[in-house]
């Protein structure tokens, strides 16, 4: 009897093959920044990015979105969200987790998951409680961090040649905002990991990107700027959180 022998070479091949066969990618942590610069006021896009309730409306991946908890009265009398249910679908799959959140008025949104605790000084977070403990457990991340930061972006346009107004009045100015998204997680699952991989790189500049189409459609909408009026600002009043 003959026996067929193959190259070690083609022996190493075949063992690698059958490992990646039944290997699941890794859980590495994931890293993703996106900025853009929106022609809204901070204060105003502020108050959309923290409207947590509503971004199942219009957020990409999230069918649902649901405030638990809120801070204390901050000086003006608001509160802001402090844990929130979140659902997050994608490829078929559907995931709900509890995300703590924190908010430094007209400034930063920060949502943390898993074993993620914030970085934020406690000096900026005085109507918040335990500051320093992780968010609830979930089984869909090991870490989750999602951390907005808002800047006033001060713009004034040149003067236009040939044009007699070269003196650059507020009626040239634009109050614009400078809108960093900085996203650090890592999947439990290995599955979902490997799912995420091809969209991943793409979703903090979708995020912004929805963001930016609900900041048109609520500041730009109709009635949006009669007699200055948000139409945002009363959502986080006290009077109407009494939770």
């Amino acid at each position: 009897m003959f026996r067929t022998l193959r190259p070690r070479s083609a022996l190493r091949t075949i063992k690698t093959c059958e490992r990646s066969f039944i290997t699941f990618p890794g859980t590495e942590p994931q890293h993703l920044t996106a900025t853009r610069i929106l022609p809204y006021p901070s204060s105003k896009l502020y108050n959309i990015v923290a409207d947590i309730d509503s971004y199942s409306e219009f957020l990409p991946y999230c069918i649902g979105s649901k405030v638990t908890k809120w801070s204390n009265p901050d000086q003006n009398g608001k509160r802001w969200p402090a844990e929130a249910d979140l659902s997050v679908g994608w490829g078929g799959y559907e995931e709900t987790f509890t995300s703590k959140n924190f908010c430094v008025p007209d400034s930063i949104v920060e949502a943390l998951g898993g074993s993620a605790t914030t970085t934020l000084p406690k000096s900026d977070l005085p109507n918040y409680i335990a500051i320093d403990t992780p968010g609830p457990p979930n089984t869909t991340f090991s870490s989750l961090s999602t951390r907005w930061t808002l800047r006033p972006f001060h713009y004034k346009p040149p003067p236009l040649q040939g044009n007699p107004r070269t003196d650059n009045t507020n009626e040239d100015a634009r109050e614009q905002t400078e809108v960093h998204l900085v996203l650090d997680f890592e999947f439990k699952n290995p599955i979902y990991a490997a799912l995420s991989k091809a969209v991943a790189p793409k979703v903090a500049g979708m995020m912004i990107e929805a963001f930016e189409k609900r900041a048109r459609q609520l500041l730009d909408g109709p009635g949006a700027r009669v007699s200055g009026r948000d139409p945002l600002g009363e959502h986080f009043a006290g009077n109407k959180m009494g939770l």
